[in-house]
């Protein structure tokens, strides 16, 4: 297969594409459509080679064989799935050979201003996929099968399925010309800046999109348009850029949502066995976005495959089973991953008016690797008692033929509130170890945060524990011992941990700018001077960078500092210290 993807993205470069650099920074080309995606790709079926990689855009994008390999495998349905016509998806896959894109400084910037959850993927690829198979007596095998694929670090998976839905049809008749033509009108979108409400048009549509900040709400809305801009044709709106409809996912399992909460917080294996790329990409997204505003740290594929180059690593039984969320079609999984302790099968999702049929919670020892009935495979017993009253709403607003979106809403919130009630009081702990104010003085080293004492934490809970916030009874300290020895923990420690830190340094920046520098200069030897200058220096280059949160004014103060000092130094060392 990898001869023909070669083969096939050298024929792509022959047809399409400008020259562009591998960093893509601001004024270069595709600067502003690599802000976006990655590449675009074509796989196809060769009756030869099987599915094969017929084109990459912008043609320059480079892709490691491994890459290409796992871009063809997962951008088709397996032989277990069947599909028919047009179907969407979406994977993950790790990125192979260290970073070759490295970010500039305007997405960083961007980075540190959106949600955790949605920032850029440095390490891993998301492709979303529109794939069709239709009846074609004119090709050998009697069928048309071709996927388009957008390649992006974006975990933007409602806006990219509607950005396919508006492209794919129209490439799959035109081909070529209509992607290159496509890839040219991303080029001009505007960045995607948190906070910010965007039009990007795109084949005589215009879609507007809210891109969340950090401050917003979980839940902003519908974006609204500006009252000074009038656009024809009207812009479709997209509610959200990365929301899927949580109630349609979780139909089957909605009586085990908060079990699976629990899961999810843990950090634990999890095997998805569904009936297409489309359902099981669909619940493993949605089961890790249970944790929002909180980061998922653990690895997750929403559509995995036997040929993956992962496959042995995620399947050995050497050792145990690693932290992932695994979406498959393929019931041989269930036979390799039988040692896995959780392992959820659903069936076919039904859209009729009634609740659907509820899976099962199920012994592990009641799994059959050949017959496998739809149910949740599990001996774990969740630490929190099950709130029955979220599923008499949810089921009333069945009845009252609520829309779905309302009910996503109260799913989501009630996913929400349960994950803030579990973090606030870590966050009210972790607050409690910075260092006073009082204690940041100018001209020493500030004092450090305080270490993280589990134990201390525990004795917290009683005054100040997630009862404050949440009704739910059940072991909440038994979850908290868990959650600690998770990957989650250790991901949302090290984030809270580096914030502190860079507050801290910011206090101190603050502190020192406040003071009398001349007055310390007084009886300060060159080398002690020449030390603020270059620690001063240091911070500027961080706080330039919106790795500290300072005003303008602390900076323009502090520049004036570094000015003063090298003043205050002989010429010779002035000229080594001047403007760098």
């Amino acid at each position: 297969m990898d001869p023909g993807a070669g083969a096939g993205q050298q024929r792509a470069r022959g047809r399409l594409g400008a020259p562009s650099s591998g960093a893509r920074a601001p004024g270069t080309p595709w600067a502003r459509f690599s802000a976006w995606l990655e590449c675009v790709c074509v796989v196809t079926f060769d009756l030869e080679l099987g599915q094969a990689l017929e084109l990459v855009y912008p043609s320059d994008f480079q892709l490691t064989d491994k890459e290409k390999s796992s871009i063809c495998y997962l951008s088709f349905p397996d032989s277990h799935s069947g599909c028919l016509g047009d179907t969407q998806f979406s994977f993950r896959i790790r990125q192979c050979g260290g970073q070759r894109r490295p970010g500039h400084v305007g997405e960083k910037r961007s980075d540190s201003w959106a949600p955790v959850s949605l920032q850029r993927e440095p390490a891993h690829f998301f492709g979303y996929v529109y794939f069709r198979q239709v009846k074609d007596s004119s090709m050998k095998r009697g069928y048309f099968q071709k996927s388009l694929v957008l390649l992006s670090r974006l975990p933007f998976v409602r806006l990219f399925q509607a950005l396919l839905g508006l492209v794919a049809p129209e490439f799959f008749d035109k081909l070529a010309p209509c992607l290159e033509a496509v890839c040219n009108e991303i080029d001009q979108w505007p960045a995607p800046a948190p906070g910010q409400t965007l039009n990007l048009p795109i084949m005589g549509v215009v879609l507007q999109v809210h891109i969340p900040l950090r401050a917003d709400t979980p839940e902003p809305g519908p974006p609204k348009q500006s009252s000074h801009e009038t656009l024809l044709p009207a812009p479709v709106v997209l509610p959200s850029v990365h929301e899927l409809d949580l109630f349609r996912c979780f139909r089957p399992v909605l009586a085990h949502v908060q079990l699976l909460w629990e899961l999810m917080l843990l950090g634990e294996p999890l095997l998805v066995l569904a009936p297409s790329p489309a359902v099981s990409s669909e619940m493993v997204l949605a089961l890790t976005s249970c944790l929002q505003p909180l980061k998922f740290c653990c690895d997750y594929r929403p559509y995995f495959t036997i040929h993956d180059s992962e496959f042995k690593e995620f399947t050995t039984r050497t050792q145990a089973p690693p932290n992932v969320v695994l979406g498959v079609t393929n019931p041989f999984f269930i036979k390799t991953l039988q040692h896995w302790p959780h392992i959820l099968r659903v069936g076919e999702p039904k859209m009729s008016g009634d609740l659907p049929k509820q899976v099962k919670l199920k012994k592990p020892s009641r799994l059959k690797t050949l017959d496998t009935k739809p149910g949740l495979y599990t001996a774990y017993t969740a630490h929190l008692h099950r709130d029955k009253a979220l599923l008499r709403r949810l089921l009333k607003g069945l009845q009252k033929k609520r829309p779905s979106d309302v009910q996503t809403a109260v799913l989501r919130r009630h996913l929400l509130e349960l994950t803030q009630s579990f973090i606030i009081p870590l966050e009210h702990y972790m607050a409690s170890l910075m260092p006073l104010q009082k204690g940041i003085v100018p001209w020493k080293t500030p004092p450090q945060i305080r270490p993280f004492r589990q134990d201390d934490f525990l004795l917290s809970l009683e005054r100040a524990g997630p009862q404050l916030t949440c009704v739910l009874k059940g072991d909440w300290l038994g979850l908290y011992r868990r959650f600690f020895k998770s990957p989650h923990f250790d991901g949302w420690y090290r984030q809270r941990h580096r914030e502190m830190t860079q507050k801290l340094e910011a206090l101190h920046l603050e502190a020192i700018c406040e003071a009398n520098i001349e007055i310390w200069m007084k009886d300060k030897s060159e080398v002690e001077v020449v030390d603020l200058i270059l620690k001063l220096r240091e911070r500027l280059v961080r706080a330039q960078g919106h790795q500290l949160p300072v005003t303008e004014a602390t900076l323009t103060r502090a520049r004036l500092y570094i000015d003063t000092a090298i003043g205050s130094l002989p010429k010779d060392l002035q000229a080594i210290l001047g403007p760098p």
